[in-house]
């Protein structure tokens, strides 16, 4: 899967992820009208607005942009209609030849680990027959119980040749409370970072792991010496746009190939008609508007990354 979703950035000139993480205040008042008409305000209506604002800016995007990443949470908030709208929106962005990543930040041990790896990333045993749950190509993950929370998604992987980004050095103000204390004289950031490279090196694509990190963009200081650490992960960057990260703060986080990072914007996308820059599309024209968000997102990252050379 890593192969396929670095041939989605080449085939797009776009290192660049969708983040599809809809609040109900993000989605247009036509659309939840629409939705709750046929409905009504309960939990299906909510998840029919969230499954048809998902889809229109998918049909607007999906042709200059390799990847997308559904955040679990903002459809379990909406109970099980919720996390059918998550389903049907993997499929569907599958369908359109997006690589989708499952940003479920699971980070449990043992059985539960693997039950977690088995929905979201394998196949489940039913009798006789084997079913995928979720099915996306990668999903995110919180190291933080040590390697009993990480193997069974590697060998999950393994087996489907999907792939997993570990939290390494988040964009949060507070990431800091646990992920810069010093071990032994170093910030644990760049100890849990040599686990991942560690963690890639038994599972590899052609040139880069399926084994790759999530670094912030709001830390590009950190993400400079990480890159150093972790050569052949990929490195899955939060934190542009709406949370301060521009295009030239990102330029480390690439290798020399112009590959090695996938930069994700959420609300900076898919609510981007509220802002004044988009305002001219209007409500009406919303997935417009996020079309052209990520044009821009785009030409900030790529000509920041050419003006590096």
């Amino acid at each position: 899967m890593i192969q396929k979703l670095i041939a989605n950035i080449q085939k797009t000139n776009a290192p660049i992820v969708v983040g599809l993480d809809p609040m109900l205040n993000y989605i247009p008042k036509q659309v939840q009208e629409k939705a709750f008409k046929e409905y009504g305000e309960t939990l299906e209506g909510a998840a029919e607005a969230i499954w048809q604002f998902n889809k229109a800016i998918v049909d607007e995007t999906y042709d200059i942009i390799p990847a997308v990443k559904p955040q679990i949470a903002m459809y379990e908030q909406f109970g099980i209609p919720g996390l059918m709208a998550y389903k049907k929106t993997v499929d569907y962005c599958k369908e359109k030849g997006l690589v989708v990543i499952g940003d479920i930040k699971r980070g449990d041990i043992g059985s539960t680990s693997a039950a977690y790896a088995t929905g979201h990333v394998g196949k489940v045993q039913v009798g006789s027959k084997k079913y995928a749950g979720f099915d996306v190509d990668f999903v995110t993950l919180n190291p933080y119980m040590g390697s009993d929370s990480i193997n069974p998604f590697i060998e999950a992987c393994k087996e489907e040749k999907r792939g997993m980004f570990v939290l390494v050095k988040t964009s949060n103000p507070s990431s800091g409370e646990f992920q810069d204390q010093l071990v032994n004289g170093r910030p644990l950031y760049e100890l849990v970072g040599e686990k991942v490279a560690e963690w890639g090196e038994g599972f590899m694509g052609d040139s880069y792991s399926y084994v790759g990190a999530v670094v912030g963009a709001t830390y590009p200081e950190m993400g400079k010496i990480l890159r150093k650490i972790m050569p052949k992960a990929y490195i899955l960057v939060p934190g542009y746009g709406a949370q301060g990260g521009q295009g030239k703060d990102l330029v480390h986080f690439f290798n020399e190939d112009g590959l090695g990072a996938i930069v994700n914007s959420s609300r900076g996308i898919i609510a981007a008609y509220k802002q004044e820059k988009y305002a001219k599309f209007g409500e009406e024209n919303f997935a417009q508007a996020s079309r052209a968000a990520v044009e821009d997102m785009v030409a900030d990252i790529t000509g920041a990354l050419e003006a590096a050379k």
